[in-house]
């Protein structure tokens, strides 16, 4: 089992989940979070006054999955979030050891 997380364009958002829907994936937890890459922030005026905003403001999403789903994953991701500029953010892959659901007490591939 793996932990697909994915950094991407807040506008990008909806297209991401419907393509994670497409491919089967059943849930996701969406955060919204801030950080910078190798864009490095960005300028913004504000009444004549400019300032450097160096967070820039991201969403993050969660995905549980099996083994065999996340090739699926990572490209349904990409090419949803995909707007070829810079900052169109990352996409991170952990192992997970252990999933329980807490409802029904299952464990492993079964409780995703």
């Amino acid at each position: 089992m793996k932990l697909v997380e994915a950094v991407i364009k807040p506008f990008k958002l909806d297209e991401v989940k419907d393509a994670l829907l497409e491919i089967g994936v059943l849930g996701m937890t969406v955060s919204e979070v801030k950080g910078f890459g190798r864009q490095k922030g960005h300028k913004e005026t504000y009444r004549g006054q400019e300032y450097t905003i160096e967070f820039v403001p991201k969403v993050k999403i969660e995905v549980a999955v099996t083994d065999a789903l996340v090739p699926r994953v990572i490209e349904a991701i990409t090419r949803a979030a995909k707007t070829g500029s810079i900052g169109d953010g990352k996409i991170f892959v952990r192992d997970l050891s252990a999933v329980v659901r807490i409802r029904t007490g299952e464990t492993g591939e079964t409780a995703l």
